[in-house]
C-alpha cells in the first residue's frame, strides 16, 4: 500500500470514434451552455452585482367626499387614523359610540352575566369586559337581570346595528414613495417627472392602462385585493398594498418602474375573530366637574404599504465566476461519456484497457 500511496496518476486521451457517444457528449454540452447563457445569465442576470437592501420612505394622503355616518358628516380628520400619513393607516367606516360614561356602577350589558339573585354573579372571575364584578345581581331592564359591575358606565353595547360609510369607495389614496440603493446610490420615486403635475391630478390607477399612477381608488384597490368592499367595510380588515422596486441598472434610470399589486393580510371567517376594529375614548369633564368620556368603537380598513426590491448592475467579478462555472460544468458531459463506455457500450473491456494503463518507473 506504500508503493500505491506514492504513485502518480495523470490524464491519458483517447480518441472514440463513436456517432452515439459523440452525439451524447456534443449534446450534454450544448444543454450546460443554453442553461448557463439563457438562464443564469439572461435570466438571472448572474453577471450583476445584487443589492438586497432597500431604503425607503412612504408618505400618504386620503381625499374623498364627505361621508355620512349616524347624524353626523365626517371629513378626513376623522375617518383617517393617524392622521400623520404614514405606511400604516385606517378608514373608518363605522362606528359604535357609547356616550356620557362615568365611574360609577352599573349592569353589565353582556348576556353571559345574566342572574337570578346575588350567588350567580359570585364565583365568576372578577374583570369583565367592561368592568369589575361587584357580586350583586340588579335589574338591568324590566324583565332581565345582570350582574353589577363597577367601571365606565353605562357599559358598551356593540351588538347594535349602525351604518357604513359606503361612500369610502369611492375616495382615493395618494402614495409617494421614495425609494434608494445605498450600494450603488441610486434613487428615484414613484411620481411622475417634475412639470407634469397635471396629469398626475387627473390619473387613477388601472392595472393596465394606467399601472404607474400613484393615485388609487380605495374601490379599485378592495377589488384587485379579491374583497366585497361593502362586506370589508362593515366588518373591517388588513389589505396589503405591495411596491415592488426590481431594477436592472445596466439600462437608463427611467426604465426603473414600481410595480403595484394587492391582497388580503389578516385572516378572514371561519377564522377566530375575522375584521379588524378598535376601540378609542374621547375625555371632558361636566360642569359639576366630573369625569366623563365617549367610548368609540371603530370598524375599518386598514391599509398596510409594503415596500420591496432589488436592484442589479454589471460586475468584473461574478461574470468571471459564473463563467469560469460554465466551463467547467461543460466537463460533465465527458463524465457521462465514460459512464456509457465503460458500462453499456460493446467493447466495454477494450475501451478499459486503453484508458488505463499502468507505467512503472524507468520503463520496467
Amino acid at each position: 500500500w506504500v508503493a500505491a500511496f506514492f504513485s502518480y496518476e495523470t490524464t491519458k486521451s483517447v480518441v472514440v470514434k463513436s456517432w452515439v457517444v459523440g452525439a451524447v457528449n456534443r449534446g450534454v454540452q450544448l444543454l450546460i451552455l443554453a442553461y448557463f447563457i439563457g438562464w443564469v445569465f439572461l435570466h438571472e442576470k448572474a453577471y450583476q452585482v445584487r443589492d438586497t437592501v432597500i431604503e425607503s420612505s412612504v408618505v400618504t394622503k386620503v381625499k374623498g367626499r364627505r361621508g355620512a355616518m349616524r347624524a353626523g358628516v365626517l371629513d378626513t380628520a376623522d375617518y383617517v387614523t393617524p392622521p400623520q400619513g404614514t405606511s400604516v393607516f385606517v378608514v373608518v367606516t363605522k362606528q359604535i359610540l357609547t356616550e356620557n360614561q362615568a365611574q360609577g356602577v352599573c349592569p353589565e350589558s353582556d348576556t353571559k352575566f345574566r342572574c337570578a339573585a346575588d350567588g350567580d354573579c359570585r364565583g365568576r372571575p372578577p374583570a369583565t369586559g367592561s368592568g369589575v364584578l361587584t357580586g350583586r345581581c340588579v335589574p338591568y331592564n324590566g324583565t332581565l337581570r345582570t350582574c353589577e359591575i363597577r367601571g365606565w358606565c353605562p357599559p358598551e353595547v356593540d351588538t347594535v346595528d349602525v351604518p357604513v360609510m359606503l361612500e369610502a369607495e369611492n375616495f382615493t389614496l395618494f402614495i409617494k414613495n421614495s425609494i434608494r440603493f445605498p450600494l450603488f446610490g441610486f434613487e428615484k420615486a414613484n411620481l411622475p417627472p417634475p412639470g407634469s403635475s397635471g396629469e398626475l391630478g387627473r390619473c387613477r390607477f388601472h392595472p393596465e392602462l394606467q399601472p404607474l399612477c400613484p393615485i388609487l381608488r380605495l374601490g379599485d384597490v378592495v377589488r384587485l385585493a379579491g374583497q366585497d368592499f361593502p362586506t370589508l367595510a362593515a366588518t373591517g380588515g388588513v389589505l396589503g398594498i405591495k411596491i415592488g422596486w426590481v431594477c436592472d441598472l445596466d439600462r437608463a434610470w427611467e426604465r426603473c418602474l414600481p410595480r403595484y399589486s394587492f391582497t388580503r393580510l389578516d385572516a378572514r371567517a371561519p377564522a377566530p375573530a375575522p375584521g379588524y376594529n378598535f376601540r378609542h375614548a374621547r375625555y371632558y369633564r361636566w360642569p359639576d366637574g366630573t369625569e366623563r368620556r365617549t367610548l368609540t368603537k371603530a370598524f375599518g380598513i386598514r391599509f398596510d404599504i409594503l415596500v420591496y426590491g432589488n436592484a442589479g448592475k454589471f460586475g468584473i467579478v461574478p461574470t468571471l465566476i459564473n463563467t469560469v462555472a460554465a466551463f467547467t460544468s461543460i466537463g460533465v458531459g465527458t463524465v457521462l461519456c465514460d459512464i456509457i463506455l465503460l458500462n453499456f457500450l460493446k467493447g466495454a473491456e477494450h475501451y478499459k484497457a486503453r484508458k488505463f494503463e499502468e507505467v512503472s518507473h524507468g520503463g520496467d
